[in-house]
């Protein structure tokens, strides 16, 4: 009975490292990010392996009373495998830590290859090791040996025992890696690949005794090969290396979907992990029920029948987990795509517009990617109208002094998520930058994940796609709320002058005016009745007078002929004229160019926002000091874009005359300015001035 179910194991074990090893090297092949010399080798690898089970398979599963003369092939040809495998592991971890590229390392690998080539021939050999025919028919054996231990014996266990050490010796001290997230994914997937290094290790020793103990046996005398005992040892032997070599694909597997080690992929991916450990169940299911069905006395017919019937069952309950994880990814993103009832919010007239981000941001950080920490920060045009970063969990603080630093970084790379220092960043350790098509929008920073795990790059898609998401809806939220509050105020403001204006007509002027046409009528002579008309007329129009300049400001000068530098001269020179003691202007010659260039409702916002903050300086730079001296400096220069400066040396600017004015105050403009693709900041010192700065693209597609 024991005999019966060892071989049940080894022919069960022999399925799964079949499947196992054939996924595994499809997978590295079919999902690398780029086919080079050193995926095709480790992929390569695989599959071989994968053939090797399949032809093991063969063997096992047949009584070895009818093997013919095909396994005298296979006999040479396992024990080729078996000493090219530890030459091809060293040579992929090698490849893999990029340790290859150090002279020590390439002179072992030289140096084990020829050994292993040398271990070939030796293996071709019949004076070193004996063939086939000679096992089955009991010929007598001169195995060439050193102090009694047989020359092949001693040139594998030592070319073995190298190899295996020298791939440890490259997982503890891997060189730098070149692409994204490399020396962190290496740093979680060493203890599983050297974990296989030292299983293939003692399977490279354990295989030398067995070695050594077969020709020690054969040199004492013939070896009954098929005998109750030499069977019952051999498949010991069997069961043991295939038990060995399972566990060693798993532990490769692990490393492989888990950290992409081979496939070059920045980061892992969820369904690739899925998919392995489906192909893992498959592979032991398979293994039991078929090996076990390989020892029945039933017809082959009904052996094929059972393993389609496996299949069938195994791909009805794969659709079925498959459609229970699509519902459930719908059921975590609900709150990101539920209305925010933007329409309903803006037709308020009493609650101003409030968006809610906070919620999706939640449940993105708990339920989706399960962060310890995180912040969600708008950076560039948009960071006006965001507000400050949200942060997980609530109320932790936001590294509001490293931004404007990443920014730069995040600028200058194409990745999807980079690495940033815990300590810098409040706990966040992966920086993941959004991005539209005006550029650089915002930064999603992440901490660790609750369970110790590495983020999949699945997790990092959709916390990318909801970070550009919230942050738009957060930004046209505002800009909207924004614009209708001045629309309101406007309305308001004309309603309010339409009634100043008949107030002012109806009980001031007209009476004046029918006053002074009476009393030149009924005047005789022009004395002093006709000089008190006309005063009453002069006062008549000092009051129109001021309902003009009170009404909304005339049309600006034309940008499109004068260029925005030149539209603002003649708003200083004509309608700002003597509101300085002086002006100067600081105009980069390839800026003022290239301000030419740009589209013309770029040009007119921000001259209107310009405008907006000169006027500012005018009306409110001297305070209540009419007689402070007031000083404007105007510069404009070229970096990404264009910047536009405005300085002035007055009071400050307080918060009530941002919106003062015309009623186009510089929240409007600020607003604007983000439609463009610009901003508009201000920053005010009591008693030393206002500085207004624009920023604005050298093209845009509006």
């Amino acid at each position: 009975m024991l005999v019966e179910l060892v071989v049940w194991a080894i022919r069960a074990l022999s399925l799964f490292n079949t499947i196992a090893f054939l996924w595994l090297g499809l997978a590295v092949l079919l999902n690398a990010e780029r086919r080079t010399l050193g995926t095709w080798v480790a992929g390569g690898g695989l599959l071989m392996a994968g053939l090797f089970f399949g032809v093991h398979t063969t063997i096992v599963a047949r009584d070895p009373g009818t093997l013919g003369a095909e396994f005298a092939f296979w006999w040479r040809a396992g024990w080729s495998l078996f000493i090219g495998s530890p030459y091809m592991w060293y040579v992929v971890i090698a490849w893999y830590t990029n340790v290859f590229r150090t002279r020590w390392h390439r002179s072992w690998l030289c140096a084990l290859g020829l050994l292993g080539v040398g271990a070939l021939a030796f293996a071709g050999s019949r004076t070193l090791l004996p063939d086939y025919d000679t096992l089955i028919y009991r010929a007598p054996v001169a195995i060439v040996s050193i102090a009694g231990v047989p020359i092949v014996v001693l040139v594998y266990s030592a070319y073995g025992v190298l190899c295996a050490a020298l791939a440890l010796a490259a997982l503890r001290r891997p060189a730098a890696s070149h692409r994204l997230m490399g020396d962190f994914g290496r740093r979680r997937a060493r203890p599983w690949l050297m974990a296989a290094s030292l299983l293939l290790l003692v399977m490279t020793v354990a295989l030398g005794v067995v070695g050594a103990w077969l020709l020690h046996v054969l040199q004492l005398g013939p070896l009954v090969v098929f005998s109750p005992p030499t069977l019952t040892i051999l498949n010991g032997i069997d069961l043991a290396v295939s038990a060995l070599l399972g566990l060693t694909v798993i532990l490769m597997g692990r490393a492989v979907v888990s950290y992409e080690v081979f496939t070059g992929k920045a980061l892992p991916r969820g369904g690739l992990r899925r998919h392995w450990r489906n192909s893992l169940i498959l592979a032991a299911g398979y293994g039991i029920v078929v090996g076990g069905s390989l020892s029945l006395p039933v017809d082959a017919i009904y052996r094929l029948l059972l393993a389609t019937m496996l299949l069938v069952v195994f791909y009805a309950l794969l659709s079925w987990r498959s459609f229970a994880e699509r519902e459930q990814s719908i059921q975590r993103l609900r709150p990101f795509v539920a209305s925010q009832r933007l329409y309903d919010h803006l037709l308020r007239t009493a609650d101003p517009l409030d968006v809610d981000v906070a919620a999706p941001f939640r449940a993105l950080c708990e339920t989706v990617l399960g962060a310890r920490v995180a912040h969600l920060a708008a950076m560039g045009p948009l960071a006006p109208l965001t507000g400050p970063p949200l942060t997980h969990p609530e109320g932790s603080p936001p590294p509001a002094a490293e931004l404007q630093r990443l920014a730069g970084e995040l600028q200058s790379s194409t990745a999807i998520c980079l690495p940033v220092d815990p300590r810098r960043f409040e706990g966040a350790v992966w920086a993941v930058p959004l991005w539209s098509e005006r550029g650089l929008i915002g930064v999603l920073l992440l901490g660790d994940k609750r369970d110790g795990g590495l983020y999949v790059q699945e997790e990092i898609e959709v916390a990318r796609a909801t970070g550009e998401r919230l942050i738009d809806t957060k930004a046209g939220a505002e800009m909207a709320r924004r614009l209708m509050t001045l629309q309101r105020r406007q309305l308001a403001e004309s309603q309010v002058l339409d009634g100043q204006t008949r107030h002012v007509l109806h009980d001031d002027v007209l009476p004046r005016v029918h006053a002074a046409i009476l009393t030149l009528s009924g005047s005789s002579t022009v004395g002093v009745e006709a000089t008190e008309a006309m005063q009453m007329l002069a006062d008549v129009h000092h009051r129109l007078s001021d309902l003009l300049r009170a009404m909304p400001a005339s049309l600006a000068p034309d940008v499109a002929q004068l260029g925005l530098i030149g539209a603002l001269r003649q708003v200083i020179e004509g309608e700002l004229k003597g509101a300085f003691e002086t002006v100067s202007w600081q105009i980069e010659p390839e800026a003022e160019l290239a301000a030419q260039a740009v589209p013309l409702l770029v040009a007119e916002v921000t001259f209107r926002a310009a405008r907006e903050a000169i006027r500012n300086a005018a009306r409110h730079g001297r305070g209540e000091d009419v007689g402070r001296p007031l000083h404007l400096a105007i510069t404009m220069a070229r970096d990404d874009g264009l910047i536009l400066t405005v300085v002035d040396n007055g009071v400050g600017l307080r918060a009530p005359a941002v919106n003062a004015g015309t009623g186009q105050g510089l929240v409007l403009h600020s607003t604007i300015m983000a439609v463009i693709g610009g901003t508009l900041s201000a920053m005010a010192t009591p008693g030393m001035g206002t500085r207004v700065i624009l920023t604005f693209p050298l093209s845009q597609e509006l």
